[in-house]
């Protein structure tokens, strides 16, 4: 998975140019022809988002915009739902499940949010992320127990029967991955584990690689085309 961390204009609700749209297309169509795309979101600015942090039994719940704290991901899942508010509520299982912990949910960039069409007059629900954010224990390559895999397994079931859950996928530790950054003397590499990770994400491209070294190597391509800062490569759980 290569994650592109946002910039303040993406923060600040601008629309990407025409041209950069064009560009990012070239590339998902690519990968596509080639089969190594297996998904592709952009998200909306985090003002739009809201932050959920579960600590004692209780959830603290932030409303965008937030800074960028201890943004490092461990997994996500995107939900189909009629509003932010029922996306809380299927986080809020997840999270009863996992325990203390934090999540992001914000809105899945849908082509008529960046001018791309109109949106359809019946369409009454919208995609969002379920960011769920690294700990100590999922960087240490903890998995839930067995018991919490199998509540886990329960919500997911429920959630696609009610046409919610859409796709999802965790992350194995940031060691295994790499980070890729524009500097003045080019795109410097350096090995995870990340120690910090304080940009928040402003999208991600799944793709079917032969090694970290081959995912990079996209990467870097991905670098260039959306104009990004920073970008991280995480393995996925098979």
């Amino acid at each position: 998975m290569i994650l592109h961390k946002t910039h303040a204009r993406w923060e600040a609700g601008a629309i990407p140019s025409r041209e950069l749209i064009a560009r990012v297309g070239a590339l998902m169509g690519e990968l596509a022809a080639s089969g190594q795309l297996l998904g592709a979101e952009g998200l909306r600015a985090s003002a739009e988002g809201v932050r959920l942090r579960f600590s004692g039994g209780e959830c603290t719940a932030v409303p965008g915009p937030f800074p960028g704290e201890k943004e490092l991901p461990a997994g996500f899942a995107i939900l189909r739902v009629s509003s932010r508010e029922e996306a809380v509520q299927w986080a809020t299982r997840l999270a009863s499940i996992l325990g203390e912990g934090e999540l992001d949910v914000r809105p899945v960039t849908e082509p008529w949010d960046i001018g791309m069409m109109p949106r359809p007059a019946n369409v009454p629900t919208r995609r969002y992320m379920v960011l769920r954010k690294a700990t100590p224990a999922s960087e240490g390559g903890v998995a839930p127990s067995p018991a919490q895999r199998a509540k886990i397994a329960r919500l997911i079931e429920a959630s696609r029967e009610a046409g919610v859950f859409l796709a999802g996928e965790t992350l194995r530790p940031s060691a295994r991955g790499r980070r890729y950054k524009n500097s003045r003397d080019g795109v410097t590499v350096t090995d995870g584990p990340f120690t910090e990770s304080k940009e928040l994400i402003a999208g991600y491209v799944l793709v079917r690689a032969d090694s970290l070294a081959a995912a990079g190597r996209l990467a870097e391509r991905y670098l260039e085309i959306v104009e990004a800062e920073e970008v991280d490569v995480h393995e996925v759980e098979g």
